[in-house]
């Protein structure tokens, strides 16, 4: 046998790579006549559908077309950013700003008719293979759990070194959230002690740290309450620094495992149930009779009504499903509105509590949420003190969001802490990891004229003007939350129910999602000129303060007396 033929065997047999198996059978790749050309024409009409059908929709929807429109001129360069030098030309930051194209992004997902069309469907059939969505969790037996809470409980210590480190460098070149809440807890206390305020701290359990079993069935027959690995670490603490903190965590597993039969948390939505909440509230209120001297109760100034309310979850809307959806029906609950004379329970400014609060004390008290009004956490507070409670509530954020708006208050000279004797700070204990700790200053500021027109108290001025700036208002469907508000500044109004507010400019809130539905201000970009209803925002605050709202930076923001458009 001559070498080479041996050779040549040994190639034969030789154990073939996988690397060159898909080398030759991709090379070697057989079709049927006109096959390719089939699949290329396929694959370009699947990606041309998608522009086509949404230019489609807009042209059937002449307020859409100004949308696209302002979306393509966007991306386009603008002449000022083209310049000669030594006689050639040059362009220079042709591309928008990367925030510019992040709105832009947004608004095109907001109106796109594909995706609204195929989302509720793709996500029906991801439910009936055990899957949630980036926000939502299965858990056993129809109970729903928000993202969020499960990774809080389940995450690594908040106090971790690495896992501080990480967070505060998060977002890269940008200033990043302060992530350790003990200092950002300690320095509030102690700006509120040097007015004689004594500050309680009140972290809300979340749902899988009670309802750990309706999660995972590996947590069946367990009766401790699961929270975060840094938790116990942080509440010592903030004891030894000598912060008062009202844990309600056992008060609740105690009360589940009384009546196992009737849930502390809705099944559907992030929150807890009426009875949860309203003993809540009765033993907070014992707290701080204890730790603070108050004024004596006034049993006979709040009565309450009975009112059955039905709504959806959060955390059922969430996943975006159709709107004749039963997988997850309605839940009915019984809420206990209160009463102040023959008037529904408000704030009062006077009083000597002052809370804050997020979406835990907003669910059976701010109307746009769909619980009720008038029968939350605060309003059962103050019955069982049996006093006045002045609020500032905002949903989510709760790290920082209530503080940001009273130190803002108190920067404008409006010295909402005048009186009080007590603040009590309630936030979701998920905002332990995933919060912004960001230290506030509480000091306050000398009251300055508005430079801002605002309205007449009462009154309601139809203006026109241009959009100088606006805040950004999130995607709905991207936030736990269905309804938000957003800061508009104004320049150059018209007017022609009041004179004076022809050529002045305006700082006004605005709706810019309702029901999980962006608005028309939800896409104001500086230059758009708008023409709105002006009110005082103090005329609407009481009603409108709790929902979770952006606001502009800078001086003007800041001190200015904001209006109320619509």
């Amino acid at each position: 046998m001559k070498p080479i033929e041996a050779h040549s065997t040994a190639k034969i047999h030789a154990k073939v790579t996988r690397e060159e198996q898909a080398a030759h059978e991709l090379g070697n790749t057989g079709f049927a006549p006109g096959t390719r050309a089939a699949l290329v024409v396929f694959f370009l009409v699947v990606i041309a559908s998608v522009p086509l059908a949404q230019f489609g929709a807009a042209f059937r929807h002449p307020e859409a077309i100004s949308r696209v429109s302002q979306g393509l001129r966007a991306l386009m360069p603008a002449w000022d950013r083209v310049k000669a030098v030594d006689g050639v030309v040059s362009a220079v930051n042709l591309l928008p700003p990367a925030s510019q194209l992040k709105s832009l992004e947004g608004d095109w997902e907001q109106t796109s008719v594909v995706g609204e069309a195929l989302l509720p469907r793709v996500q029906s059939v991801l439910l009936t293979l055990g899957q949630g969505n980036e926000k939502v969790y299965l858990g056993q037996g129809g109970w729903l759990f928000y993202r969020a809470d499960v990774d809080y409980v389940t995450g690594p210590g908040f106090l971790e070194p690495r896992v501080l480190k990480r967070r505060a460098t998060a977002a890269g070149n940008m200033r990043g959230p302060q992530p350790e809440p003990v200092q950002a807890i300690v320095h509030f206390r102690d700006q509120l002690a040097a007015r004689g305020i004594t500050l309680i701290v009140m972290p809300a359990p979340v749902k899988p740290s009670i309802y750990p079993e309706a999660y995972s069935a590996r947590c069946a027959g367990g009766s401790l309450v699961l929270q975060n690995a840094s938790f116990g670490a942080c509440k010592r603490q903030l004891e030894q620094a000598g912060v008062a903190i009202f844990d309600p965590a056992a008060l609740l597993a105690e009360a589940k495992a009384g009546t196992p039969q009737r849930p502390l948390y809705l099944k559907t939505d992030t929150h807890w149930t009426p009875p949860a909440m309203e003993a809540t509230a009765a033993a907070l209120a014992e707290f701080v009779r204890q730790t603070a001297k108050l004024s004596v109760p006034q049993t006979a100034r709040f009565t309450t009504v009975e009112k059955t309310v039905v709504a959806l979850g959060d955390i059922a809307q969430m996943l975006k499903l159709p709107p004749r959806q039963k997988m997850f029906p309605p839940e009915t609950v019984e809420v206990r509105q209160v009463l102040e004379g023959k008037h529904l329970w408000r704030p009062a400014a006077n009083a000597e509590v002052l809370f804050l609060g997020d979406s835990f004390a907003n669910i059976y008290s701010l109307e746009p949420m769909g619980w009720g009004e008038a029968a939350g956490f605060v309003e059962h507070l103050s019955l069982a003190l049996g006093l006045p409670v002045d609020a500032i509530c905002r949903n989510d954020a709760g790290s920082h969001a209530t503080r940001e708006m009273l130190a803002k208050e108190l920067q404008r000279g409006q010295d909402r802490l005048a009186g009080k004797k007590v603040v009590i700070w309630e936030f979701a204990a998920r905002e332990l990891a995933a919060g912004d700790w960001k230290q506030l200053s509480m000091t306050l500021g000398e009251r300055h004229e508005a430079r801002m027109y605002v309205p007449a108290a009462g009154q309601t001025v139809e203006v026109r003007g241009v959009v100088r700036a606006a805040s950004p208002a999130p995607r709905p469907g991207s936030v736990p939350y269905k309804d938000h508000i957003v800061m508009v500044h104004l320049a150059d109004l018209e007017s022609t129910n009041d004179p004076a507010a022809t050529g002045q400019e305006a700082v006004a809130f605005v709706w810019s999602m309702r029901d999980n539905v962006a608005t028309a201000a939800a896409r104001y970009r500086p230059g758009d000129a708008v023409r709105l209803r002006l009110r005082p925002w103090a005329d609407v605050a009481s009603k409108y303060e709790a929902i979770n709202r952006s606001e502009l930076d800078g001086e003007v923001a800041l001190l200015a007396d904001p209006a109320w458009g619509e």
